[in-house]
């Protein structure tokens, strides 16, 4: 079931918990969203990007023949430089899961170089 051997230690209990959130009928609905897309849709919105982005992408991605190529190339769709690749080392499709220590170590100082503290962002308040 886990593409990269050992998988988490923790691996039955995240899919539980997964399969928990799915069985609520609004999350079910929104993740039935996400197949009614393509990569190619999502590649055709790249040059709208306007802030900051990650991509963060498991080297042994088995959906990709060259998941770094396949990262470069989200990035280099994006206007102005404003993606940057990550890769992790042995990460399959699922790297936040397989490797939440690392992932987390890439993304919250990713996080605090560019989220904009003190400022209301659509009711939400920031910092």
């Amino acid at each position: 079931m886990w593409p990269i051997r050992p998988g988490p230690a923790d691996y039955d209990r995240y899919l539980a918990g997964l399969e928990n959130i799915l069985r609520q009928p609004e999350r079910w609905a929104e993740f039935m969203k996400a197949g009614q897309t393509t990569p190619a849709d999502a590649h055709a919105r790249l040059a709208d990007v306007r802030c900051p982005a990650l991509v963060i992408m498991g080297s042994a991605d088995p959906d990709f023949a060259d998941p770094e190529a396949e990262a470069n190339a989200i990035v280099a769709a994006m206007p102005d430089s404003s993606g940057r690749v990550v890769m992790v080392d042995n990460g399959g499709h699922y790297p936040h899961a397989q490797f939440s220590d690392h992932v987390a170590a890439v993304i919250i100082p990713f996080l605090d170089q560019h989220v904009v503290r003190g400022k209301d962002t659509e009711g939400g308040r920031v910092g």
